[in-house]
């Protein structure tokens, strides 16, 4: 029993391994050091509307044998849209990752300097940071492999890893079950928490992912009677990323201090409180939540212009691979100049929550075409949900743009 659900299993996990990255460690503990328990309830809504599109995303990877931007590409039938289209999609996926991946690094650069220092080499004025330039080389030579099963196999590794940390941490603290669960349930809008609210379900409910987890699904699986397997492998993968989220936010909220602002700021403060278990266990977690979107954001960038170009989805041609390259490449030079991604990271998250209900309407519009999917489109139910997530992301998107840009819409 235990051998077959591993061996189905995989792409779920992926996707989960993509949503937690640094921005999302970072978020999580921003949301529990400022507000406490109370915002754990924009996790639970993010974990269901990442379940319900990321089910239609396998779904129609696996009926239609396709990606979604490719599918996108060939049913717009109108040019001028088809156009505009392919451009947002491509600007926003390839050119968002490229703004991801610094801070994907860079997380994972924090998480080991925690535990083996920060060796660096002054070249020419610049520093560089070693560290950054072995992940990113870990990160290449697992890409250029280009060997879905053993990717598949060393990010679930990875996302195990990460959480046992992240939960062990959590449990460290020694949280109050009632108050948890609370939090998740009752909605709660304390004083200047939309912009967290919005970066909680804005860095989990990930546009990139539609386009990866469609992609991917095609890579394990082809046949109709494996969408059941898909699905549980998504469910299962995406409950225990937002489980992981949680347990960055309950870890989070026992910290008094408030200058905290990120996760080894956390690492630091759990110590004198915890001991030096909490402080490893996280950095342990925060390196491999680094590492996993590190491999993920180029691989999700190389099949997007993949399905808007029209290239062959082969992990192993030179044009799947020069994307992913570039990705990469600018990912590490960033991180080992040491130019901070914060801000980079910010300007990502906004334009996912802004991108989304985009991306999502796209997404629901092709799940409808009965020509493509026969019995396996939207059903009624499916379209209900749906269309509830799209009208949030909207929302959402508007709150974003009201609060960053001060446009006076509510």
């Amino acid at each position: 029993m235990i051998k077959n659900w591993f061996k189905n299993i995989g792409p779920g996990t992926l996707v989960a391994a993509a949503f937690i990255g640094p921005g999302t460690v970072t978020v999580c503990t921003l949301a529990g050091v400022n507000f406490g328990y109370s915002l754990l309830w924009a996790m639970t809504l993010s974990i269901i509307a990442t379940v319900v599109l990321q089910e239609m995303s396998a779904r129609l990877g696996i009926i239609s044998q396709k990606g979604l931007a490719e599918l996108i590409k060939t049913e717009i039938k109108n040019p001028v849209f088809k156009i505009l289209a392919i451009i947002l999609i491509f600007s926003a996926i390839v050119l968002g990752n490229a703004a991801y991946e610094a801070g994907n690094i860079t997380g994972g650069v924090l998480g080991l300097e925690t535990l083996v220092g920060n060796p660096q080499i002054i070249f020419g004025g610049f520093s560089i940071h070693m560290l950054s330039i072995c992940i990113g080389f870990l990160a290449f030579l697992l890409l250029y492999i280009g060997n879905y099963k053993i990717l598949e196999k060393v990010l679930v590794s990875m996302v195990i890893l990460m959480s046992f940390s992240f939960l062990v941490t959590a449990v460290i603290t020694k949280p109050d079950i009632f108050a948890i669960l609370k939090g998740m349930f009752i909605p709660k809008f304390p004083k200047d928490s939309l912009l967290s609210v919005i970066g909680l379900i804005g860095t989990t409910v990930v546009p990139y992912n539609l386009f990866l987890h469609a992609s991917l699904v095609k890579e394990k699986w082809y046949d109709e009677s494996d969408l059941r397997f898909a699905r549980k492998d998504a469910v299962t993968a995406i409950v225990l990323g937002g489980l992981v989220s949680m347990c960055i936010i309950v870890s989070s909220a026992s910290i008094q201090a408030k200058d905290i602002s990120n996760a080894i700021d956390l690492a630091k403060g759990l110590e004198p409180l915890f001991g030096s278990f909490a402080k490893y266990f996280l950095s342990i977690g925060l390196f491999a939540a680094g590492i996993t979107s590190a491999i993920t954001a180029p691989l999700a960038a190389a099949y997007v212009a993949s399905g808007c170009l029209g290239w062959k989805s082969d992990m192993k041609s030179k044009k799947f691979r020069s994307v992913w390259m570039f990705i990469l490449f600018l990912g590490i030079l960033f991180s080992s100049l040491g130019i901070k991604p914060i801000d980079i990271i910010k300007f990502a998250q906004v334009a996912n929550g802004i991108l989304l209900p985009v991306i999502a309407g796209f997404l629901i519009w092709v799940m409808n075409q009965e020509s493509i999917f026969g019995i396996y489109k939207n059903s009624i139910k499916q379209n209900l949900l749906a269309f509830i997530i799209l009208g949030i992301s909207v929302l959402l998107s508007l709150a974003t743009l009201n609060k960053v840009f001060n446009l006076n819409i509510f």
